[in-house]
């Protein structure tokens, strides 16, 4: 009595192809997983968002140094919680690498109190809140909000020339900001009063 056995060539062929189907797939799935993986890990490296706003704040030029250098300057107030500055970074900072030979870029974060002058004397009510200033200092243009970078390199392009700003109101979207100020006046000293002041 001969037990009926399958032949093993036979089951060796009909399982190769499927075998070897089987090891292609689990080849391209691991392939895809580690490129996913790769992707990810240098997408988490890249800096986007507040990192990217820190880093550009520790490179910029500081103030008192755009202000006595005899360069035109870009100042731009923002801060690492502003989606709208968030969303202009990578442009900022590729303006910066192309124009900063002649042009200042100052950051002036408005969560730091340090800034609060320049907050209340460029009126600072949303950000990203832009202040073009000539080579003496002296703020020519702003622009407010999200702006397109064609819009923002062709004012840095004319402030380097001298040359008066194509966009210089600009406005865009913005993220909402108020001074922390709080003002104590007497409505007598206060000229916005209407003449409300008793005269003798």
């Amino acid at each position: 009595m001969t037990a009926n056995l399958p032949d093993s060539t036979n089951s060796t062929d009909a399982k190769t192809p499927a075998t070897i189907g089987t090891r292609v797939r689990n080849f391209i799935i691991v392939m895809v997983a580690v490129l996913l993986s790769v992707s990810v890990f240098l997408g988490l490296k890249t800096e986007t968002g507040p990192g990217l706003l820190s880093t550009m704040a520790e490179d910029a030029v500081p103030l008192e140094v755009a202000l006595g250098n005899g360069k035109p300057t870009l100042m731009e107030f923002y801060a690492n919680w502003c989606t709208s500055c968030q969303a202009m970074a990578p442009d900022v900072e590729s303006l910066k690498q192309q124009y900063g030979d002649r042009v200042n870029f100052v950051m002036l974060n408005v969560d730091n109190s340090k800034w609060l002058p320049e907050v209340l004397s460029y009126r600072v009510d949303g950000i990203p809140h832009f202040v073009f200033l000539n080579q003496d200092g002296q703020a020519v243009a702003q622009s407010i909000g999200e702006q397109p970078r064609s819009v923002m390199e062709a004012n840095l392009v004319a402030l380097a020339s001298s040359e008066q700003l194509p966009y210089a109101q600009a406005s865009g979207q913005t993220s909402a900001f108020a001074a922390p100020v709080t003002t104590k006046s007497n409505s007598s000293d206060d000229p916005r009063s209407h003449g409300s002041q008793v005269v003798n």
